[in-house]
């Protein structure tokens, strides 16, 4: 420690130990802090028993700013409570609040320090961040070369920000003044400079304790060299944390904020365990490995055991084994509990040490209604431009019926849309184009229409169709009166109804514009962050310019509110669309052979413009479809099944470079060709089967789940049942290859057999589901039946992360309707392999 540290250390010591004697006088007790030091580890964040801090580590999603994952964060006894420690430009930023432009971070051993260095380009103005660990806590400092640039003073400050159901119905202290967190926000809001609204602090002081009557949640700051100020940032929006703020002073160098932050650990504290198995159960015949995961300070035991719940609520003991340690994952040692010998029908429960799981069950039709809720309910939710009731309720009106206008060029769209410098189509700017108003899904927990999205559902449910033949029929749907009823049926299967719907939308953009767009969604921020019904989203008549903003002829009005439709050619999204379009047109032949045809006419008519010219190749985001030669491949074989000819057979030899370079992406679309290719084709296929299943093997074998985990910024569950899926049909056509655990696995993942909990990510499905999630009910802190969430996100470097009781992460907790066509096929694969294979 250098001389200057030092003696800062010794300052805060004396000031602590002074401080305690007070709160003591003034009745307020604290718990002994753990004497054993933060240090430096091997992974590059600071380390003790109960306490993790991460300096920048993880940085803001660059495409949607700040998703609460960044800066200065805390993981306080096993749980993520702080995040976001940085400069920021006001208070309690949202969202798409300005961020700063990361530098560079370094990690200096000899001192216990971490120093990063980042700066906000558009001001010329640079600091760093150092984070010092001196015994139970830190020394954070914010570090200027230059001052502060005159515009930014009295803006720019050092926020950091805790989860605020972290420490609902807990209090805090700062100086001599208590207060306690509110549930729901209300704290007082003023106008600044600028004229933006901003709340007022809660509190304000030198020196603030959060939660001292908690020992798990107690965290001190002390401010050496400035002041604190603690706000509620839900104020202005529903996703704000509890914010920890001081301002930058003007005219000012060096040290310009200093704090000392020590946060309690209880002594010898380690995470409980967790085992993680499936909520939903396990088929007889299935293998049945349920995965325990430990603290690395925790002493296993030996055993586990499997117990019978009976009919009187006694536990009676079915099968106990040791368990088997498979090694460390991320920051958790883990062990595997095999029970694939017990097959006797029942409930059941897992005990290890004292403790039990939920019950679950093991029973032949275990998988039979586990998808339903997703069709029953998460996709009549999810319909744009209907009236959903269920019962009593009424999830929303008809919605959108005003889409869309035409989005002005050269323009970049806050959420990963972007216009090019021509519309590609025969309307001008803002110019209304008609007949979009039909069909689609909400995309995901907010509302616009991504026409990826859209065609990768009517594909996946045409696949889900013609490979198990689902006929459930719980749901009205009528188009024509844009009403939907659920749990009332009207005599068609659902999945043929929820068809039609998506393939009413990508028909409706050829019919408009002559070609797939890149999507529909709201052109204002006000609008796209609008939670609740979404037919209030706009006032659902069409633009009228020649009105004024408020005036309407009661067909057409002056608000400005319509969505605005993305329209810039792309090959990639023609290919796409016209592959689900050709898929629909096989299904709904029996039940509206007009609309079959139309669909695949058009797939047809589109597939022969396209080899007119060279490829449209518009790239922006992830809203003008997949590679090329894949969404090729999608397209040709979609047109070979429905129409038999050699021609789209030709297509799929020639794309068999991409195919064996890229086997994983491409085996299910290869494969569904196969009964229409000739010999040499299927032993090619069948030879990079192969190699695709020593790849796997080594998948299996990096994790104790024996999926590939993904550890990019949007977790990954999507990609698990994708990967599952393949490995269904790769199993249905070479079983001798790849066995039905492959299949097994990535259900099993979903269900609750999973890093960091064992909670099933779909909604209202397994005895313990997600509860709270990022639907476009999340407001409420509620869920939607039949959801699936992305599942757990790594947190760099290790850290497991899927939050239940906080439904505003995205990237953890939001509810996309491609997962849930993809779901409802893996659901009913299992079963199949289970059932009819045996």
């Amino acid at each position: 420690m250098n001389a200057k540290a030092s003696a800062r250390y010794k300052s805060v010591t004396k000031y602590l130990f002074v401080f305690s004697i007070l709160l003591a006088v003034n009745g307020v007790c604290y718990s002994q802090t753990n004497p054993s030091s933060l240090t430096l580890n091997k992974e590059g964040y600071f380390e003790k028993r109960g306490l993790n801090i991460l300096v920048f580590n993880n940085w803001y999603n660059d495409n949607f700013s700040d998703s609460k994952i960044s800066g200065v964060e805390i993981i306080h006894h096993g749980v993520r409570t702080v995040t976001n420690g940085d400069v920021r430009l006001s208070p309690t930023p949202g969202q798409w609040d300005p961020i700063p432009h990361f530098t560079d971070r370094k990690v200096n051993e000899k001192d216990n320090s971490i120093e990063a260095y980042l700066s906000y380009p558009d001001f010329n103005f640079d600091y760093t961040i150092k984070v010092e660990a001196h015994g139970d806590g830190i020394i954070l400092t914010v570090n200027l070369i230059k001052p502060l640039p005159k515009e930014l003073e009295g803006r720019a400050g050092f926020n950091l920000e805790f989860l605020p159901s972290a420490y609902f119905e807990k209090t805090f202290l700062i100086d001599d003044k208590s207060g306690s967190f509110p549930l729901y926000p209300y704290s007082s809001m003023g106008v600044t400079n600028s004229g933006d609204v901003e709340p007022k602090p809660l509190a304000s002081g030198k020196d603030l304790t959060l939660a001292p009557e908690d020992p798990y949640q107690r965290v001190n700051i002390k401010a050496m060299n400035c002041n604190l100020e603690l706000y509620d940032g839900r104020n202005k929006a529903q996703n704000g944390w509890f914010v920890v703020r001081s301002l930058i002073p003007s005219g000012k160098t060096g040290n310009v904020i200093e704090w000392f932050l020590s946060v309690n650990t209880i002594p010898n504290w380690f995470r409980k365990p967790v085992i993680e198995y499936s909520q939903v159960g396990y088929h007889p015949d299935q293998q049945k490995i349920a995965v325990l995961e430990f603290d690395v300070n925790d002493k296993p035991f030996k055993t586990a055991e499997l117990l019978r719940v009976t009919n009187d609520g006694n536990y009676v003991k079915a099968f106990e084994a040791p368990i088997k340690s498979w090694g460390k994952y991320l920051r958790y040692n883990y062990s595997t509990f095999n029970f694939s010998s017990v097959k006797e029908s029942g409930l059941y429960v897992i005990k290890y040490d004292a403790m039990k799981t939920k019950p679950f069950r093991i029973a032949k039709d275990v998988y039979e209604k586990a998808w339903q809720p997703t069709l029953d309910v998460y996709f009549p939710v999810q319909m744009d431009h209907m009236y959903v009731r269920e019962a009593y309720r009424v999830w929303h009106g008809a919605a959108h019926l005003d889409d869309a206008l035409q989005a002005p060029v050269n323009h970049e769209h806050f959420d990963l849309y972007a216009q090019g410098p021509t519309t590609d189509t025969p309307y001008k700017p803002f110019e209304h184009i008609p007949g979009l108003n039909v069909g689609g899904w909400f995309d995901a927990g907010d509302f616009d229409i991504r026409t990826q999205t859209q065609y990768y559902v009517v594909s996946n449910l045409v696949n889900t169709w013609e490979e198990f033949h689902l006929k459930r029929d719980e749901t009205t749907i009528n188009e024509k009166t844009r009403y939907v009823e659920i749990h009332r049926p009207d005599g068609v299967p659902d999945l043929i109804q929820q068809i039609e719907h998506g393939a009413l939308q990508l028909l409706a953009q050829f019919t408009a514009v002559g070609h797939a767009i890149n999507g529909i969604i709201d052109g204002h921020l006000s609008q796209y962050t609008h939670l609740g019904d979404a037919s209030t989203s706009t006032d659902n008549l069409v633009y009228n310019p020649r009105l004024d903003s408020l005036q309407t002829n009661g067909f057409t009005s002056g608000t400005f509110d319509d969505r605005w439709a993305f329209t810039n050619k792309s090959t990639s999204l023609n290919y796409g669309s016209i592959a689900a379009l050709a898929a629909a047109g096989r299904a709904l032949q029996k039940y509206d052979g007009t609309l079959a045809a139309e669909c695949i006419a058009t797939a047809r008519k589109v597939w022969d413009e396209e080899q007119t010219h060279k490829p449209d190749l518009f790239r922006y985001g992830n809203t003008t479809g997949g590679p090329l030669e894949l969404e090729k491949m999608k397209a040709a074989v979609e047109l070979l099944k429905s129409t038999k000819e050699t021609r789209y057979a030709d297509a799929v030899k020639e794309l068999m470079p991409e195919i064996s370079k890229q086997f994983w992406n491409y085996a299910s679309l290869a494969v569904e060709a196969m009964p229409f290719m000739d010999k040499s084709y299927s032993s090619k296929i069948r030879d990079l089967a192969i190699d695709y299943k020593n790849n796997i093997d080594k998948i299996s074998e990096q994790n104790p789940f024996g999926v590939p985990i993904s550890t990019g910024g949007w977790a990954g569950d999507g990609l698990i049942v994708n990967f599952a899926i393949t490995n269904y049909i790769l199993h249905k056509t070479f079983p001798d290859i790849i066995g039905a655990e492959y299949v097994y696995r990535g259900l099993n993942y979903i269900y609750g057999c999973h890093p960091g909990s064992n909670i099933s990510f779909v909604s209202g499905v397994g005895t313990v589901s997600k509860k709270i999630a990022y639907g476009n009910n999340r407001a409420d802190f509620s869920f939607i039946a039949g959801g699936i969430v992305p599942g757990v996100l790594i947190l760099k470097p290790d850290f497991p992360e899927n939050k239940e009781d906080w439904p505003f992460l995205w990237g953890e907790n939001e509810y996309v309707v491609s997962l849930g066509a993809s779901y409802i096929y893996l659901v009913n694969a299992v079963n199949n392999i289970l059932n009819s294979e045996k």
